[in-house]
């Protein structure tokens, strides 16, 4: 077992399908109390807390060493939740939640006053999203029903899309780790800001421009960053601050597939004469043109989903092989393509290589 047994955290198995209720409420119990439990969703694992209270909440920040103006997002478990912690529920984000919750999709509303701003990042307006994962609606009714919960991962590091990720990051720092074994879609969800006209996209994910205009017409997209120094706000987790980074210099390369290649395998080679550890991502249609390095296929590009799923799990490996540098492919800007560019970029620091040809 992999599990760290000197540490007090509790780390306990749990099926989805033959749910154990009394680890539920356990988990529940601790959460009620003002503890940290984290759980899978159909996204990533999160950290969870009682998003009213505000003393639960700055735990949260304290655990992944996460900045406190980086809002959290409020899960639940039922629509009526919604009433407590929202001043206002737009006619478009009716439709919304009606088309896509539960699932893997974050609404910005205007926050009530019972949301604290601890919570929130010091902002006006609440994330809130209903997770499509049994075990995770479990938890947030057994909870309360209103549980902030970002990725349950150190701030900045690769995202968990199993619990073994969990405990790396955040055994001894929490009070229980749920497993409820390997997610199913592996990055964030798509966080869409209703407050501002026409509705923005602020983080992409599983829910795609395309899905969200074929129900209510225009979706903008905010491709930009805050300023780590800015004294500003994020909006939305992940626009501010580095994340999802191994310890491993990554770049993407980009271009033609054929010159993608040749140049990661040129780049890989002056590397590795110089004495250096490399790693690559490719696909099934190109790991075998690779002639060396620590070389691992992330999926294939005839669905971009199984690219998704082992983005997060492929960087950790590369952290654990003590690789130096790592050089990837890049991927579609469209479809969940879009969430896997993003996340690959802020965890490449935006450092890409364009091939001339």
């Amino acid at each position: 077992m992999w599990y760290n047994t000197g540490m007090k955290t509790i780390i306990e198995q749990i099926d989805n399908t033959q749910m154990n209720m009394e680890i539920i409420e356990k988990a529940g119990d601790i959460l009620k109390e003002g503890g940290l439990v984290a759980f899978p969703t159909e996204t990533v694992y999160g950290l969870g807390a009682d998003a009213l209270n505000e003393q639960a909440a700055k735990k949260i920040y304290a655990a992944k060493g996460r900045p406190s103006d980086n809002p959290l997002i409020v899960h639940i478990a039922d629509m009526s939740a919604l009433d407590r912690i929202t001043e206002e529920m737009p006619k478009e984000a009716e439709k919304v939640a009606e088309a896509f919750w539960p699932g893997p999709l974050t609404m910005i509303l205007k926050k009530s006053r019972e949301v604290p701003a601890g919570t929130t990042g010091g902002l006006e307006t609440v994330a809130v999203r209903m997770p499509d994962h049994v075990i995770a609606q479990e938890v947030i009714r057994a909870g309360g029903g209103y549980i902030a919960a970002p990725s349950a991962n150190t701030s900045g590091r690769p995202s968990p899309t199993e619990a073994r990720h969990v405990a790396a990051d955040l055994n001894g720092k929490i009070d229980m780790i749920l497993d409820g074994g390997a997610v199913e879609i592996g990055v964030e969800s798509t966080i869409l800001d209703m407050t501002v006209t026409p509705p923005m996209i602020l983080r992409p994910g599983a829910v795609t421009k395309g899905m969200l205009e074929a129900l209510i017409g225009e979706v903008a997209v905010d491709n930009t960053l805050t300023d780590p120094d800015s004294k500003k706000p994020p909006k939305a987790p992940g626009m501010k601050y580095r994340h999802y980074a191994p310890r491993a210099e990554l770049v993407v390369v980009d271009g033609m597939m054929d010159a993608v290649v040749d140049e990661i395998n040129r780049l890989v080679k002056e590397k590795t004469d110089a004495g250096c550890k490399v790693g690559v991502i490719g696909t099934q249609e190109t790991v075998d043109r690779y002639r060396t390095g620590d070389i691992k296929c992330i999926g294939t590009r005839t669905d971009e989903t199984t690219i998704a799923c082992r983005l997060y799990g492929i960087l950790r490996e590369f952290d654990s092989d003590g690789v130096e540098f790592i050089y990837s492919e890049a991927f579609a800007s469209d479809g969940i393509g879009s969430a896997v560019m993003n996340r690959l970029l802020k965890a490449a620091g935006h450092r890409v290589i364009y091939t001339s040809r």
